[in-house]
């Protein structure tokens, strides 16, 4: 499964694929599924979170390397409903915050955290 999520372009990288599926975070025809190696086949349909939107995908095809986009596109069908038309995508607000601020926001969690 992993293998083909990365095939697919779901993922820049299969580790990160991998670590997806074994935080069981990938359900397969709706049984959520923790092994990397879960085969997966024609007619399967994947449900997953990218980024903050939840995908649903039918596996057309199982792909023998990782091609160009073109290529990947052909082996799913994208069955993810469009979004609500008053929800608004979410946005940043500024600029991307640096290292300092980073660690800044870091402590103050921690702060709060009452497990920490």
């Amino acid at each position: 499964m992993d293998k083909w999520l990365w095939q697919a372009r779901f993922f820049k990288s299969r580790s990160l694929a991998t670590k997806l599926v074994a935080d069981g975070q990938v359900r397969v025809n709706g049984q959520r599924v923790s092994k990397p190696a879960t085969p997966v086949g024609a007619g399967d349909v994947l449900t997953f979170a990218q980024g903050a939107r939840v995908r649903v995908i039918a596996v057309v095809a199982l792909a023998i390397r990782r091609g160009p986009a073109p290529e990947a596109q052909a082996l799913y069908e994208d069955l993810t409903p469009p979004p609500e038309p008053g929800m608004p995508e979410p946005t940043r607000i500024g600029p991307r915050p640096t290292k300092r601020d980073r660690r800044a926001i870091d402590a103050l969690q921690a702060e709060d955290d009452p497990d920490g």
